[in-house]
């Protein structure tokens, strides 16, 4: 999981093809804390939220670019608990559906059925400027609910729709949503815009290859932490689609300048398509830790 200390200074210096994701065209075709002895028990928003940084083996300074604050954007929001004062711990991102009324985010993010969780589109240094949006239910792949498959890391949640002057409207006609794709290609040019735990703050942002190191999807940027887990990771313009988010082997990555993706293929179709149907929500079981 994207388990890091709030408290170290992460510096966020600009990197160069690092940049935020432009508006959606048409759709791709879609197919921590420290090592410890202690049993794994369960992460909770705390412990997300208090975890220390780690290395992992082979790190090098340098070795990869590093997020820098990046312009806001509409399309991806800062998840919080209950209440959108408080600190966020996670990243979703509206997705273009018939009720428009869907958002995508990592599995290990929800725990039971996500119902009352607040969404912030465009969050940016405590402002809600396309409003805050109410979570009511959770769909995960059956594989995540019986053993925590990392392969099926993502989660598609249902937003409640809000009054205006027109009738009730969901989240995508405020914001726009982007299609889902299919799993990068290695070397692909990705976009990965996300919120690191937190309040009062904006998002990060980095623009780079996409890597398939023995078929699991990753790349290399600094600075992704607690918090950006169901980050979207973004497809070049003019077809943006969402080929990921920030989830699946350790729930994301123990290291802070790699992060992975669940593989994107039919399974995440077919994920949005019972959440489109409005079909039985899932109670998730909240997220083992890792042991990173």
């Amino acid at each position: 999981m994207k388990l890091r200390t709030l408290t170290a200074v992460i510096t966020l210096a600009a990197a160069a093809g690092c940049s935020s994701a432009p508006a959606v065209s048409q759709p791709h075709t879609a197919g921590s804390g420290s090592a410890s002895s202690e049993p794994a028990g369960y992460w909770t928003r705390d412990r997300l939220l208090g975890a220390t940084p780690w290395h992992g083996p082979g790190y090098r300074s340098g070795q990869s670019k590093t997020a820098h604050p990046a312009r806001q954007n509409l399309r991806v929001g800062a998840l919080f608990e209950h209440d959108a004062n408080g600190n966020h711990f996670c990243t979703a991102s509206p997705v273009a559906s018939p009720g428009r009324d869907l958002l995508i985010t990592a599995a290990h993010c929800i725990n039971g059925t996500g119902a009352g969780m607040q969404f912030a589109p465009g969050y940016n240094q405590g402002a809600t400027p396309y409003g805050v949006w109410t979570v009511t239910h959770a769909y995960v792949n059956p594989a995540w609910i019986a053993t925590q498959d990392p392969s099926r890391d993502y989660a598609i949640l249902h937003v409640a729709k809000k009054p205006s002057g027109h009738g009730r409207i969901g989240v995508e006609d405020v914001t726009g949503g982007w299609p889902l794709g299919a799993v990068p290609e290695d070397g692909e040019e990705i976009t990965v815009i996300a919120y690191n735990a937190g309040l009062n703050d904006q998002p990060i942002t980095c623009t780079i290859p996409a890597h398939l190191a023995t078929g699991v999807p990753s790349f290399n940027c600094h600075g992704y932490i607690g918090g950006s887990s169901g980050s979207p990771w973004l497809s070049a313009p003019p077809d943006i689609a969402v080929l990921g988010v920030i989830g699946g082997p350790e729930q994301g990555g123990c290291a802070e300048y790699t992060s992975y993706s669940s593989p994107f293929d039919s399974s995440v179709t077919a994920l949005l398509q019972r959440a489109e149907q409005n079909a039985h929500p899932d109670d998730v079981p909240q997220a083992a830790a890792v042991g990173c």
